[in-house]
C-alpha cells in the first residue's frame, strides 16, 4: 500500500468501508442521502484529510466514486486552486445528494477563483439542485472574501431578485436563499442592516425538511442575535468545515 500522502482512491474507499457505521448510515439516509453511501462520519473523514491535506486529482478520483462519503471526502481534500470551471460544473451536475451541492461543491466553489462566476450562472439553472448549490456559493463567498472584494452592488441586486422570488422557488432553493439572506447580514457590515429589512419581508420561509428535526431559522432573529453578540462582519478562515 502507499503511504497516507500517496493513497489512491480504491485504497481510500476501501479503508472508508472498515469505518462505516450503520446507525450513522441511517442518519445520513434520513437527511436525505441517496445510496451509495457507507456511513462513515466527517470526524472520520477529517482524520483522513489530516494525513492526505490537498490532493487535486485524489479529490477527483474519490469524487467520480459516486460513494457519498468518498465525494465529501473530495471536498476536503481537493486543491481549489487547480479546480477547473469544468470540474466544479461535473461535480455540481453529478452531485448525487443536495447536501454534496450545499457543502462539498458549494464549499470548494467559493474557495476556488471561479466561485462568483459559476455561483450567478447556477442560480438560474432549472435544477433544483444547481440552483441551491449557487446560492450556497454565494453565501460561503461572502463568509470568506474580504468585503473590498465582493461586488457589493450586484449583493444588493442578489437580495431584491430573492426577496421577489423566494417563496415561488422548491425547496432546496428557498432553504438556500434563506441562508444567504443570513449570511450576507451576518459577513457583510455594510448589508447588514439591509438585509434584515429584506428579511423581514420575506418573512417565515417554509420548506419540507423530510423525516428530520431540522428548522428552517427565522432570518431577522437570527440576524438580529448575530448583531447583539456584536460578531457582525467577521470573516471565516476557509469556507471547508
Amino acid at each position: 500500500m502507499t503511504s497516507d500522502n500517496q493513497m489512491t482512491a480504491p485504497e481510500i474507499v476501501a479503508q472508508l468501508r472498515r469505518l462505516a457505521k450503520d446507525n450513522y448510515k441511517r442518519i445520513l439516509l434520513r437527511h436525505g442521502i441517496r445510496e451509495p453511501v457507507l456511513g462513515v462520519s466527517v470526524e472520520e473523514l477529517k482524520k483522513i484529510q489530516k494525513r492526505v491535506k490537498r490532493d487535486y486529482r485524489l479529490a477527483l478520483d474519490l469524487y467520480d466514486t459516486g460513494i457519498y462519503d468518498a465525494m465529501y471526502l473530495a471536498g476536503l481534500v481537493a486543491d481549489d486552486a487547480k479546480m477547473t470551471k469544468k470540474d466544479l460544473q461535473r461535480w455540481v451536475d453529478h452531485a448525487q445528494a443536495g447536501a454534496l451541492c450545499s457543502s462539498t461543491v458549494a464549499w470548494v466553489a467559493a474557495e476556488s477563483p471561479h466561485g462568483w462566476n459559476l455561483a450567478r450562472k447556477w442560480i438560474d439553472s432549472k435544477k433544483e439542485q444547481v440552483a441551491a448549490a449557487g446560492w450556497t456559493t454565494l453565501t460561503s463567498l461572502v463568509s470568506i472574501r474580504d468585503d473590498a472584494d465582493l461586488d457589493l452592488p450586484a449583493l444588493k441586486q442578489l437580495l431584491q431578485r430573492m426577496e421577489k422570488t423566494i417563496h415561488d422557488q422548491p425547496d432546496a432553493v428557498r432553504y438556500a436563499m434563506n441562508g444567504f439572506v443570513i449570511g450576507l447580514g451576518a459577513y457583510v457590515k455594510s448589508l447588514t442592516e439591509l438585509a434584515i429589512k429584506t428579511a423581514e419581508k420575506i418573512g417565515t420561509v417554509e420548506v419540507d425538511m423530510g423525516e428530520t428535526a431540522c428548522q428552517v431559522p427565522y432570518a431577522p432573529d437570527y440576524l438580529r442575535k448575530i448583531k447583539a453578540r456584536g460578531t457582525v462582519g467577521k470573516k471565516r478562515k476557509a469556507a471547508r468545515c
